[in-house]
């Protein structure tokens, strides 16, 4: 998966048609769970990139108690 990582996606027939291409799988069953997998995979690092990427656009909440206390002190 290192080497086609590029290549491969989130869509199940289309990752089974590239595992056609790039490597030999007899076992039909088996070829359908590599293919499932590599789309779950790449739909999980897809999920948690966007995740992140809200997180960096939400602005920084300020704690209140600590709000309060700066106002005390000064």
């Amino acid at each position: 998966m290192a080497t086609y990582k590029g290549e491969f996606g989130t869509d199940f027939k289309e990752n089974k048609k590239l595992l056609n291409e790039v490597a030999i799988v007899r076992s039909k069953g088996l070829k359908n769970e590599i293919a499932g997998y590599i789309a779950t995979h790449l739909k999980r690092e897809l999920e948690e990139q966007r995740e992140k990427e809200s997180l960096a656009d939400q602005p920084e909440t300020v704690d209140p108690s600590e709000e309060m206390e700066e106002q005390l002190i000064s």
